[in-house]
């Protein structure tokens, strides 16, 4: 397995992640897709997938992927949101999530991360923009 697959499968492994039911799908250097399974709880009203399991993918989608693309010589003593924005396109209803997490810029600390969210229909449910702090590489 690559760095990319191991760092991202680390994220996903944490407990929130896998009380959502976030897995990994695919992890390359700047690029993650993740998949949410759909459960009941978590759903809102009847069979609607709540906006906060929505928005929590993409946190975690956008984390991966700011961490694949590190150096795995010089890897952070930690990491952080520090900005996340979501915008909704359409109620996603019973079924699976795919959130595909890309890095847009990176910069000495930060990384600016852009992620789509689709359905199992590949109807696109919600997208999201996050800013992730990476801090100083551990010391050795």
């Amino acid at each position: 397995m690559s760095f990319s697959h191991d760092i991202a499968l680390r994220i996903l492994t944490s407990p929130f992640s896998r009380q959502l039911g976030i897995e990994l799908v695919d992890a390359q250097r700047e690029h993650v897709v993740t998949r949410m399974a759909f459960r009941q709880e978590n759903t809102t009203v009847a069979d609607q997938v709540h906006g906060g399991a929505i928005s929590a993918l993409i946190d975690v989608t956008a984390t991966a992927a700011a961490w694949v693309g590190l150096d795995p010589d010089k890897l952070p003593s930690f990491g952080t949101t520090v900005n996340l924005e979501v915008a909704f396109m359409a109620p996603a209803k019973s079924q699976d999530l795919r959130a595909t997490g890309t890095v847009a810029r990176r910069g000495s600390s930060l990384a600016f991360c852009n992620v789509d969210v689709h359905d199992s229909d590949d109807q696109l449910v919600a997208q999201g923009r996050a800013v992730y702090k990476l801090g100083k590489p551990a010391a050795s």
